[in-house]
């Protein structure tokens, strides 16, 4: 998968309600739901079911440090 592929495939997911799966430094694991709010060229938002922000890279989305779990 290249950035383009991604983002592609990150837009389609704009707004909807998903559960996401990110692996941070030393392999910790962090679960959330929320939705995709805004993309950028080089991050995508995802607003959380309490308000909170969290923005990601494509990259991170390529590597598969950010998962989206339907």
């Amino acid at each position: 998968m290249n950035l383009d592929t991604a983002k592609k495939l990150v837009f389609e997911q704009k707004g909807k309600e998903h559960h996401f799966v990110y692996i941070g430094s030393r392999n910790q694991i962090e679960e959330f739901d929320g939705k995709i709010i805004e993309l950028y060229p080089a991050i995508f938002l995802i607003e959380l079911d309490n308000g909170m922000i969290k923005s990601f890279t494509y990259s991170d989305y390529v590597i598969r440090t950010i998962r989206i779990i339907s």
